[in-house]
């Protein structure tokens, strides 16, 4: 039998893990994005990453209740199974395995060997794609050693770049003008259709920036004292991760100006370039280059979790579910997650595939809130440490959000997220071949 994953993660590790496994380089990249589909309205824009935070949340919240009662290594796959069986929570793993996890990683080292090291080093395409597969090789080798170790790497890389990125925002807002232009505008813009629609497609952008405050439900298998400390983690890491990127886009905004922060390509950079300098804004790719060697570690230290569930209740290779004897790691399922994301990024294959998929991690998202109501009916008597707030509303109007999202992409981008569930719904042959040979498939 598989020895048991040790719990050695505390408060401040879950804080730090939420933290830094969402920022990447999504709050360098999309406030540009959103700002356009705003019609660079500044109230709208901000109202549309806070609305972001907001439903993250919601979820939290959510998550909190369901990782209490159920602290165990798998998070939403453990959730949905009981709830729902184990095909959906399959599909989720089958989702998460090919694309949605190892995608999010190979599009992290990426754009660490693509997009920011060349602005600090003079290396070509080659070198640039063997500096992220060195980046995954990495953070592979830290987290097969040890669970602390890979937490620490965490705490640290989380701590220079939230610092950093706090320093910079409060920086911009203390020198820039930007924010005093005649071209601010907040809430000038009519409430149309086709402002909602686009602003409803620039809300997956911040989606995206805030990706990743569910994969600490993975690591709850790993949390001590998980039923007081897992609630308290997710939700105190997602309510910063609100203040900090609020902050943060009204700091670009500050810097640039909204035409500015629309046309920019690197608003960090630029933001920093345009009030201190040029250096500084090269000295700001520095910090840039900590938090996606962060985000991927963090997500390299939880989704591997997930895989590890699978294995064990027999929906996935059975060796993913070994634990290494000295490190007390799900070492082959981290291995083997990373070695798959490398295969990703080496090729660049997964740009389009996590395009087309990664809208549908929101109705598994979706789904994993709904099992709350679930484990209301089934189990009314079972213990709750932590209970949603504001339940039913709370778990319903974040799975209502997510419908939407779902609904305004399937409207604004239709082949994309045909493509997208087509791609899920290969799980569904590969469910039944897998219960066919593996002889057993837990309920």
């Amino acid at each position: 039998m598989p020895r048991e994953l040790a719990r050695v993660l505390g408060l401040r590790d879950l804080i730090l893990i939420v933290v830094g496994t969402v920022i990447g380089s999504g709050i360098f990249l999309v406030p540009s994005d959103v700002l356009a589909h705003a019609q660079q309205d500044v109230g709208w824009a901000l109202l549309v990453w806070a609305g972001g935070g907001v439903l993250s949340l919601l979820g939290a919240l959510t998550y909190g209740e369901l990782g209490a009662m159920e602290p165990d290594a798998g998070g939403i796959y453990v959730y949905m199974r009981k709830a729902f069986g184990p095909l959906v929570a399959f599909l989720y793993g089958w989702a998460m395995f090919f694309v949605i996890a190892s995608g999010s990683i190979a599009t992290l080292a990426v754009a660490f060997g693509t997009r920011y090291l060349p602005q600090l080093v003079k290396i070509g395409p080659l070198e640039s794609k063997l500096a992220a597969l060195l980046v995954i090789a990495a953070v592979t080798w830290v987290n097969i050693r040890g669970t602390r170790r890979g937490a620490t790497v965490q705490n640290v890389a989380t701590a220079i770049k939230v610092g950093a990125l706090l320093l910079l925002s409060v920086g911009l807002l203390a020198v820039g003008r930007g924010l005093g232009g005649s071209d601010v505008k907040l809430f000038a813009a009519p409430m149309t259709t086709t402002l909602l629609s686009s602003a409803g497609i620039g809300l997956i952008g911040v989606l995206w920036a805030y990706e990743g405050w569910q994969y600490v439900t993975f690591s709850a298998g790993e949390t001590v004292d998980p039923q007081r400390t897992f609630p308290r983690g997710i939700v105190v890491g997602t309510a910063l991760l609100i203040g900090i990127y609020l902050l943060a886009n009204v700091g670009y905004i500050a810097a640039l100006g909204p035409g500015g922060v629309v046309a920019s390509k690197r608003v960090a950079a630029d933001a920093a370039g345009s009030l201190f300098g040029v250096g500084l804004g090269t000295i700001v790719t520095l910090p840039i280059l900590v938090s996606i060697f962060g985000a991927a570690n963090g997500l390299v230290l939880t989704t591997p979790r997930l895989f590890y569930a699978m294995a064990r209740d027999g929906l996935f290779f059975r060796r993913l579910a070994e634990v290494h004897p000295r490190f007390g790691t799900p070492a082959v399922a981290v291995g083997v997650s990373a070695a798959w994301a490398a295969v990703l990024a080496a090729s660049g294959t997964f740009e389009q595939l996590y395009r087309f998929v990664v809208f549908t991690s929101w109705i598994f998202f979706a789904l994993g809130a709904a099992a709350v109501f679930v484990y209301r009916r089934r189990f009314p008597d079972a213990p709750r440490p932590f209970r949603t707030p504001g339940y039913p509303v709370t778990p319903a109007l974040f799975i209502l959000a997510a419908a939407a999202i779902v609904a305004n992409t399937l409207a604004a981008q239709p082949r994309q997220a045909l493509v997208g569930l087509g791609i899920v719904a290969t799980g569904v042959p590969a469910f039944a071949v897998w219960k066919r040979f593996s002889g057993r498939v837990a309920a």
